[in-house]
């Protein structure tokens, strides 16, 4: 495992892999508030047609570039949904769950309980991967767990289905990163490939339950289609969907998993906070505060010795580079 380790780490620079995981957490910090804005503040009646919304924006998009030369991936034959599962399954699963509890949860409180996606997904590649971990990311790990209890402990406005929503979402999100990472190395799909065909085989049945459970009736009856700035909002929401799918891929395709879901940590710092005073339902507490802050220390501590890591062995790399390059000019010059 060490070897895959390092061939990993010398495939990709460290610097393209830290702007990977950065447009992630900007593009993860604006659906959550978009979604937000739309769910809660427009009190748009229909989590799934939202999810909708954004998996059709996806697949047209990408079968426009596609069209037009602009990415490439495989056709569609038989053999795709065999390359490609269970991802459609885990994505439907990650993606209706994390609609529903942004839609139940403050901001502050849904960022907190995101935290124990790491967790998570260290378990996963533990056992399904065989990775191991330094002490100092399972000590910082430890700490942001902690923290997300200590927030969690004091919500004012618990909800217990809005939390069983989230803590889903969070085993879906880890299962999710694991196999995409796994999938990205299938012969003929790469990341496009699985952008385009998640979508594409969870989208009728995504829009089938929004029918069976009533929601596309409530949709098609909602009083806002006629409000500009929710009509502006909802379309947003759609285009940063296909955006963060994208970010998603990217940033595993350059990544490991575990460092994807890091990206939630940094994210996390600017969501939480922002939360307290946008949104208008976060309820204060210091106890909550207190565990807010203990849980983003330890996901700027978790950033900074994951990137810090991978950006020291690209110079080191680089030093070491140089180095034989200048003895074997010494070598010529003898």
């Amino acid at each position: 495992m060490s070897a895959e380790v390092c061939r990993e780490t010398a495939e990709h620079p460290g610097a393209l892999k830290f702007v990977s995981a950065l447009f992630y957490a900007g593009c993860s910090f604006l659906i959550t508030v978009v979604n937000k804005t739309v769910l809660t503040s427009f009190r748009f009646p229909s989590y799934l047609c939202l999810g909708v919304g954004q998996m059709i924006t996806a697949i047209v998009v990408l079968y426009l570039a596609k069209r037009n030369n602009a990415v490439q991936f495989q056709d569609f034959d038989r053999s795709i949904f065999l390359k490609i599962f269970p991802l459609p399954l885990l994505y439907v699963g990650n993606h209706v769950t994390g609609l529903a509890s942004t839609k139940k949860l403050s901001l502050p409180m849904f960022t907190v309980l995101r935290k124990f996606t790491i967790l998570m997904t260290m378990i996963l590649e533990a056992y399904i991967l065989r990775k191991t971990f330094p002490r100092r990311i399972i000590y910082s790990v430890v700490a942001i767990v902690f923290g997300a209890m200590v927030a969690a402990s004091s919500d004012l406005a618990f909800d217990v289905e809005g939390y069983t929503f989230i803590l889903l979402n969070d085993a879906f999100t880890a299962a999710s990163g694991v196999y995409t990472k796994q999938k990205l190395d299938a012969e003929g799909l790469g990341k496009y490939g699985v952008l385009f065909y998640n979508a594409l085989f969870i989208v009728v049945p995504t829009f089938m339950a929004s029918v069976f459970t009533g929601d596309l009736q409530k949709v098609i009856t909602f009083e806002d289609w006629g409000n500009v700035t929710f009509v502006f909002c909802f379309l947003t929401s759609c285009f940063m969907g296909f955006v963060l799918m994208y970010s998603i891929v990217l940033c595993s395709h350059y990544n490991s998993a575990l460092t994807t879901t890091v990206v939630g940590a940094i994210k996390n710092v600017a969501v939480a906070y922002i939360g307290i005073f946008v949104g208008g339902d976060y309820l204060f507490s210091w106890i909550n505060f207190l565990g807010l802050s203990i849980c983003m220390s330890g996901g700027l501590l978790y950033s900074f010795f994951t990137f810090n890591k991978s950006l020291s062995s690209e110079s080191n790399s680089e030093a070491q580079e140089q180095k034989i390059h200048i003895t074997e000019d010494s070598l010529r010059k003898d």
